[in-house]
């Protein structure tokens, strides 16, 4: 069985970025993820979810170089199972988990404007005909 989540959210702090006992990058960020709709009341609402994510390799190294807290990415990847957890006000809460796949930089950095870049795969590959130096900052 496979499954595959896609998200366009902005970064909700600077990736932080360590390494396995064998040298494996990871780095891992939470993403907030905004949805806007009107209620039944004809009142805007929004909800966001926040979803922690984990790159490896490649992606994690390119992914802690170029992101920063409020950047605006695309990530494609896999859900892992939710972690359940009590909150400070003693609420059920759950961690969403995803292992990034892919990720596209949609702001420049430091910037909020729209520049779509490849960022590669977990396979540590960049995107089609893109290499390190096609990207522009």
């Amino acid at each position: 069985m496979y499954q595959q989540i896609t998200l366009i959210g902005n970064l909700g702090r600077d990736p932080e970025m360590r390494y396995t006992p064998s040298g494996v990058p990871v780095t891992t960020f939470t993403v907030a993820v905004n949805r806007r709709w009107t209620g039944q009341d004809g009142q805007p609402q929004e909800k966001t979810t926040w979803f922690r994510v984990t790159a490896w390799r490649k992606l994690a190294e390119l992914a802690s170089q170029y992101l920063t807290k409020g950047s605006k990415v695309l990530i494609v990847g896999t859900v892992e199972e939710p972690q359940a957890y009590i909150d400070r006000e003693g609420q059920p809460r759950a961690s969403l988990e995803v292992t990034a796949q892919d990720i596209r930089f949609l702001s420049a950095r430091g910037e909020g404007m729209e520049a779509p870049v490849a960022a590669g795969s977990a396979a540590g590959t960049e995107g089609p005909g893109m290499s390190e130096e096609d990207i522009p900052f």
